[in-house]
């Protein structure tokens, strides 16, 4: 009826499209930070895999042997632990930042904002906070990973590889990470773009309460 119209509604408002865009921002930091975290890895002996693996991946670690392939497997056990903490961490972030807009679009849904104005002003701090907190979480999530790959860890995994011949084992920060601190900067700017159309929506709220005989 009438009533699920007017929630339909809601989905064509602006902040519901800007709601949208920040569901999709959380969702691809998610991926990101998987990403960036990815398998333990780690050099593992081929016959032992058989030579399905061997011929998949293009033979593989083939050049280790020995101590080696040893050492390379310590060194990449080492820098996954060193990642994994700043990956679960951003993991985390990206999780609660795509349950945060998905309740604000269930909320728009049920019309709340309708009955409690005041709403859009606690969303509207709210927005505030997290686009503010954003800025040193990204800090700290770059910070910590270039301490990770300025580690000697990662310079010696570095110059291992290196020595057998094996390329995108650098010490900088890869795509997904860059891409997340992209994403990051620009979620901040969309929870900012919000806050200001939830202020904007409670002023035209306000106003259309004070007039009830012209709705």
């Amino acid at each position: 009826g009438s009533l699920e119209r007017r929630r339909c509604l809601y989905l064509h408002r602006g902040r519901a499209w800007c709601q949208m865009v920040e569901v999709l921002l959380a969702a691809l930091i998610l991926v990101c930070s998987s990403v960036s975290c990815g398998s333990a890895g780690g050099y593992t002996g081929l016959p032992a895999l058989g030579g399905i693996y061997y011929y998949q991946y293009g033979g593989a670690y083939s050049g280790f042997s020995g101590a080696d392939g040893e050492r390379a497997q310590q060194l990449d056990q080492r820098f996954y632990l060193l990642k994994l903490p700043i990956a679960r961490a951003a993991m985390a972030v990206g999780g609660c930042l795509l349950v945060f807009p998905c309740v604000l679009i269930l909320v728009g849904v049920l019309r709340v904002p309708w009955h409690f104005p005041a709403w859009l002003l606690i969303e509207c701090t709210l927005y505030t906070v997290i686009a503010v907190g954003t800025v040193p979480a990204l800090y700290y999530f770059l910070h910590s990973l270039l301490s990770v790959y300025n580690s000697s860890v990662c310079k010696e995994r570095e110059q291992l590889y290196q020595s057998k011949g094996y390329q995108g084992f650098w010490c900088s920060l890869h795509g997904a990470e860059i891409a997340a601190g992209l994403l990051g900067c620009m979620a901040a700017m969309a929870y900012l773009i919000s806050a200001g159309l939830a202020v904007r929506d409670y002023r035209t709220l306000h106003e259309q309460k004070q007039k009830p005989l012209q709705l």
